[in-house]
């Protein structure tokens, strides 16, 4: 929300920023899956990764960690990749919002003498709430589903730790010939994801009734 809003403030139009930042933040969405975790796994490598390299160099760290080999960072790194690579589309489709909002609504409110953290409060996110709410379910149904951030930058490791659903399904089915086994995790993750398809389709029923 806070880039959304940084991408839509006057202050980047008039320095005519607006084009490169808004560039900048769409360019992790333009990089194939592939070639990001490879990178990134580039950049978190225990001995010859830049961060660890810079961190040893400033005296952060005595030596390298290997934030996809140890269990206490490795998830918060697959974390990162996934917010790195899916955080354009969130700014996007907020942006998109933004730019829906009758200005009218935030007249008004200068009139009633509302400050911009209440016309944040009482005008973007009611307007927003639809949106956010599509934000939410897609989300939520992408990270449930992800295999390739996963599977490419760990394998599932180390050990199993770094197992998710997509990859044990991958692996039961495709490494193990269970065959049965991964049909059946597949099954569930079908009846997990429809049962957020329902709750978004719930949710956005209430909001076109409270509308009308």
């Amino acid at each position: 929300m806070a880039i959304a809003l940084l991408l839509q403030s006057d202050v980047l139009a008039r320095w005519k920023l607006r084009g490169v930042c808004r560039t900048a933040v769409l360019l992790p969405w333009m990089v194939p899956p592939v070639v990001a975790v490879a990178s990134w796994k580039w950049i978190l490598d225990g001995n010859t990764g830049v961060l660890n390299q810079v961190l040893v160099g400033l005296g952060v760290i005595p030596r390298g960690i290997p934030f996809l080999a140890d269990t206490s960072t490795v998830w918060w790194s697959i974390i990162a990749i996934v917010v790195w690579r899916e955080l354009p589309f969130v700014v996007i489709v907020l942006m998109a919002g933004l730019q829906s909002i009758p200005k009218d609504q935030y007249e008004a409110a200068s009139l009633d003498h509302a400050g911009a953290w209440k016309s944040f409060l009482h005008v973007t996110v009611p307007n927003l709430r639809p949106v956010i709410t599509v934000i939410v379910i897609v989300t939520v149904i992408q990270t449930f589903n992800n295999f390739v951030y996963v599977w490419l930058a760990t394998g599932g490791g180390p050990g199993t730790y770094t197992q998710v659903l997509a990859t044990r399904l991958y692996s039961a089915a495709f490494i193990n010939n269970s065959l049965g086994q991964g049909a059946a995790i597949g099954i569930m993750m079908s009846v997990v994801v429809a049962i957020f398809a329902i709750i978004y389709f719930r949710l956005a029923d209430r909001e076109n009734g409270a509308r009308a």
